[in-house]
């Protein structure tokens, strides 16, 4: 439930505005450049983690130049005319220097850029962030550099069947939308992306207005705005729109099927259903859903697969994303067993709770296994601000307050409804992972 604060600080700076606030997370914007700051004061050790969202991801990238996100992602470590290798300051030797641990991820909805150091250091995070928002260099050479890191990188991910099979999935299971693209781009996109490409899309994308700043951990909240103020204030907010994407995902008719063969050991099969955006509320049961029929030993396919030597392990997973994603059920085959048996398993558990529902028992055994994960993943700043990130990324920061609130709201009823909406077989891609060895 959202509620106001009893009152804003009082010194609060004057380009800094109070929002709202939720569960403790108060949300500012600064007036000059539209950056939103979310803070989330906590006891405990002087430690705090700070983190940038930039609201782009793969989702936002056009043909041929699929990747760029990615590529920025690496980019955005190479450093600006202040924070660079070739001055003894680069951006992970500084922050290293000081305890920091620092890193960057990219998905299909956001980009994230953190650091989780001692307090006292909080200034020279925000520092760093604010000058590579409009300052990153994107050097010819740089770009070279990375380009061979990455195509290494997706030859990795290309040997492992595994990653192999998700990307053949999503890519099968969306025709239209830009779900389709993997997040580390097509081969051929990486190899022709230019400095001049990935500075366009840097410009467009790149700016305070387009972005949020978490701050979670032990600091105080007058200082920690003022710094905030102090470093991002200058910056201006774009000088254009920031392209949204508009491009919808046809209404799938029939189930789609792709194959994998590759070297390994045992098969596997993946089956994607198209679901709902995140901030539906029956993404929030279909979380449920994929408890009860995939995760622990009391899970139904758990009973109905790997106890019967079908499968070696299953496990379910409601990707939540900002547009319809995939509600996907992973199957690794049993030895000896066939893919057709296992999917044939699969459909006949997930029409058992179409046609007949769940028990009070197995709703209330999914909601405590996902209160039990909530609170491992928000275990001190950095696991509390990644959860955040994720929020964020679907496109409302209070769906990570409101969450465990929306779980109490699921019904038995909602269950079956869900499955019988989404889980039906014209909105099902599958894919097989079948070993060559």
């Amino acid at each position: 439930m959202t509620e106001t604060i009893p009152a804003p600080p009082r010194d609060l700076p004057a380009a800094v505005d109070f929002q709202e606030a939720s569960d403790g997370i108060e949300c500012y914007r600064l007036s000059t450049n539209g950056l939103r700051v979310l803070l989330l004061p906590q006891d405990g050790a002087p430690v705090a983690t700070s983190m940038v969202t930039y609201h782009v991801g793969s989702r936002n990238e056009r043909t041929g130049h699929t990747g760029a996100t990615h590529m920025l992602e690496h980019l955005m470590f190479k450093g600006t005319e202040r924070y660079h290798k070739r001055k003894g300051t680069s951006i992970f030797e500084t922050l290293q220097s000081v305890g920091a641990k620092v890193n960057a991820s990219t998905w299909l909805d956001r980009t994230n850029y953190y650091e989780m150091l001692p307090t006292e250091h909080l200034p020279l995070a925000l520092d760093i962030e604010a000058d590579r928002m409009r300052g990153a260099l994107i050097d010819a050479e740089d770009v070279e550099d990375e380009r061979t890191v990455i195509l290494n990188e997706r030859d990795r991910n290309q040997n492992d069947p595994v990653s192999r099979l998700l990307d053949e999935v999503w890519g099968a299971a969306f025709v239209a939308y830009p779900y389709h693209h993997p997040t580390i781009g097509w081969k051929s996109d990486i190899e022709r992306i230019t400095p001049d490409g990935l500075r366009e899309y840097y410009d467009t994308f790149y700016w305070p207005d387009n972005a949020t700043l978490s701050i979670v951990g032990q600091f105080d909240r007058g200082e920690t705005l003022a710094e905030v103020a102090q470093h991002f204030g200058d910056i201006g907010s774009a000088p254009h729109e920031i392209p949204q994407v508009t491009t919808e995902e046809p209404e799938q008719s029939g189930p789609r099927r792709v194959t994998v063969r590759q070297d390994g050991q045992l098969g596997a099969v993946l089956m994607g259903f198209k679901s709902p955006p995140a901030l539906e509320a029956d993404s929030d049961v279909l979380d449920v859903l994929a408890r009860i029929l995939a995760s622990g030993k009391s899970s139904r396919l758990f009973r109905r697969c790997t106890d019967r030597g079908l499968t070696s392990d299953v496990f379910g997973i409601n990707f939540r994303l900002r547009d319809p994603g995939l509600f996907s059920v992973f199957a690794y085959l049993a030895p000896d067993q066939d893919h057709q048996t296992v999917e044939d398993a699969i459909h006949e558990t997930i029409q058992d709770v179409q046609e007949n529902g769940i028990t009070q028992e197995e709703l209330d055994r999914a909601r405590s296994q996902l209160r039990a994960q909530i609170a491992f993943d928000r275990d001190g700043p950095m696991r509390v601000a990644s959860q955040l990130n994720e929020a964020l990324a679907a496109g409302d920061w209070k769906l990570y307050t409101q969450y465990l609130d929306r779980l109490d709201e699921v019904t038995a009823e909602d269950v079956q409804r869900v499955a019988r909406t989404y889980l039906t077989r014209d909105r099902v891609t599958i894919g097989r992972y079948v070993p060559t060895s």
